[in-house]
């Protein structure tokens, strides 16, 4: 008996100990934290941003329709992205991507239609790590001078810079005219006469030839333009697998098609061929990542994608996002990062993972800063805002990723998704207020804005490949909303809608007060449940929460009904009342997005309530005056 009850007060004192140890490292994240300001990433797709042409014909060209350059981005432009309240900007589609379009008098190969999507191209086919994309130059021969200079220029408009890097796939014709010496393109080396190789960069099938994949019965590359490339057919034999993992030699229209998967050390089979992390080595800094593989035989991709990022971030690129990295083994991220880490400690570096399960060890064990909060935060809130989600599934998330919730970047839009205006989406871009105030306001992660989004654009061009709802990526197009403020290039919004530049105003109001914001970089507390249980009138389309730090205390209130306004007495908690010290009385609490509304917190009996009115699609974070 006396050993039953010994092993009990062992696994008692465990379970404590477990508990404190898991509190002190969350107190230690919130004091980090607090001495850091909140971070806005602004996604701009570079080819579109200063695009001023309006003719938006399917399928044209640039010489129809228009493009943006990199000079575009001028000081006026940076100033007045930076004056958004922003910190970050990522410069979509730099490296250097298939294209159609002739650029062989600067020694660039034609590219095949039958594997671009788009006129443009995807910007996920990428052609050459080493160089840019040649339509985003005023002079091609000068192209990669021309984007040093844009961060060189960004960076005095203090603005740090983001680039695509997709170590998934490549380009299925992949070539590089601007390898560094030493390094050698993907393949090259390759032993194409076996499916894999540990140091093989592509996998492949001996013996059989690539097909062109069979198109669907609207779509012809290019529209149906006549294309002496396009043919049905493209020279890759033997024929690689495709970059979503088809191993068929004619992949699905579905398939990534344009592009190739890229081999890790990863046998068909599934086995790694390459050293594994040791076991809790996920509790370790990235100095003692990078210093476990110092003597260790890594695969070839590694080694070239590793090169890749520290030629960039030796030009003065400041982080980068990661496309499916998921699709990557968490190894070669704590190899990469780790890497990038010892050149730059402050490395701005984002991976789109879409798996929970995985969450934990791409931060951990793969060193990465932020993740893409889709599957949580972005698809719940999604609903909300379409009318038939309730506003009861926010809370859940971020109990279920508090100890992860600074590394889950928050999104409305992004180049994947449907633009918030669409009628795919919500309709109408006022329905992504409240939504953008909880989005920001609910934890300490980043904040990613997509270009348009503060000016309500749509996303309903026909551009040629793909559908409307979202901002074509693959084709030469313009913005309208955008154009509009751009207004030649004058970047005042000299052409914008009343209705666009009141939006706009809402955006810089929140997106400013967040970066300067002591609370949004300390506690959270949900009040949502509370309230649900015990104020009249609360409800499902409303949403609660508080944040504060030892100089700031914010209530904040959405309302995401887009016709009804509700009156309530809000109260808050009594372990919120102790938490915050307040003492019986009245507190002045006011609005800090408008400056316009105030009410009073009256604190009594150990109760803390105070009035709120709040009309549709409104919110309010209130700061309590002290």
């Amino acid at each position: 008996m006396k050993k039953i009850y010994s092993i009990l007060t062992a696994l008692i004192l465990l379970i404590i100990v477990g508990c404190s140890t898991q509190k002190e490292s969350e107190k230690k994240m919130i004091k980090e934290n607090s001495k850091q300001k909140k971070t806005v990433v602004y996604q701009v797709f570079t080819r579109l941003f200063g695009n001023t042409n309006t003719t938006n014909k399917p399928w044209g060209t640039i010489e129809e329709n228009g493009v943006g350059k990199f000079n575009d981005f001028t000081d006026k432009a940076l100033t007045e992205i930076k004056d958004l309240g922003v910190t970050h900007i990522w410069y979509t589609g730099v490296p250097h991507h298939d294209v159609i379009r002739d650029y062989t008098e600067f020694g660039i190969s034609n590219d095949d239609p039958d594997v671009v999507k788009g006129r443009a191209g995807s910007p996920y086919a990428v052609k050459d790590y080493y160089n840019v994309n040649p339509d985003l130059a005023v002079n091609v021969a000068n192209r990669l001078e021309e984007f040093e200079a844009l961060i060189d220029r960004s960076h005095k408009n203090g603005l740090k810079v983001i680039i695509d890097i997709v170590p998934n796939h490549v380009a299925r014709n992949y070539q590089s005219l601007s390898n560094p010496k030493g390094t050698k393109d993907f393949g090259v080396d390759d032993n194409k006469n076996v499916v894999y190789d540990v140091d093989n960069n592509f996998y492949y099938t001996p013996n059989e030839a690539f097909q062109v994949p069979e198109f669907l019965n609207d779509y012809e590359p290019l529209g149906g333009e006549k294309n002496t490339l396009s043919d049905k057919e493209f020279d890759e034999n033997p024929a690689k697998w495709t970059g979503n993992g088809s191993r068929s030699v004619k992949p699905s229209f579905y398939d990534w098609y344009e592009t190739v998967k890229v081999n890790y050390g990863i046998s068909p089979e599934g086995k790694k061929d390459f050293d594994e992390l040791p076991e809790s080595f996920e509790n370790e800094d990235y100095k003692k990542h990078f210093e476990f593989w110092q003597d260790k035989k890594v695969p070839s991709s590694w080694i070239k994608f590793r090169d890749i990022a520290l030629y960039w971030t030796a030009k003065g690129v400041d982080g980068f996002r990661y496309d499916m990295a998921e699709m990557v083994p968490v190894e070669f991220w704590s190899f990469m990062n780790s890497a990038i880490k010892m050149k730059n400690s402050n490395a701005f570096l984002l991976a789109e993972v879409y798996n929970p399960k995985m969450y934990r060890d791409y931060i951990r064990k793969g060193k990465m800063d932020y993740l893409y909060d889709k599957v949580a935060l972005y698809d719940t809130i999604k609903h909300v805002m379409q009318g038939h989600g309730l506003t009861d599934n926010i809370p859940p998330i971020q109990e279920d990723l508090k100890d992860i919730e600074h590394n889950m970047l928050h999104f409305l839009e992004n180049h994947d998704e449907q633009r918030i205006s669409s009628p795919e989406f919500a309709g109408n871009a006022l329905k992504g207020k409240p939504a953008m105030v909880v989005s920001t306001t609910i934890s300490t992660a980043p904040t990613m804005v997509y270009f348009g989004q503060e000016f309500g654009e749509d996303g309903s061009e026909n551009a040629g490949f793909g559908t409307p709802s979202r901002t074509s990526i693959f084709d030469y197009v313009g913005v309208p909303s955008l154009q509009r403020w751009v207004n030649d290039k004058k970047f005042d919004g000299g052409q914008s809608t009343k209705e666009e530049l009141e939006l706009r105003d809402f955006y810089k109001r929140l997106l400013n007060f967040t970066i300067k914001s002591d609370a949004l970089m300390g506690e959270y507390q949900d009040i949502h449940q509370f309230n649900r249980e015990n104020t009249e009138w609360y409800n499902e389309k409303v949403l609660s929460f508080v944040r504060w730090s030892e100089n700031e205390k914010l209530i904040v209130v959405s309302n995401f009904n887009a016709e009804n306004t509700y009156g309530f007495e809000l109260g808050l908690p009594a372990d919120v009342i102790k938490k915050w010290n307040l003492k019986e009385g009245e507190y002045t609490l006011e609005d800090q997005l408008y400056k316009t509304y105030s009410t009073t917190l009256i604190v009594k009996n150990n109760q803390a309530e105070f009035r709120v009115d709040v009309k549709p699609l409104e919110s309010f974070i209130l700061k309590i005056k002290q």
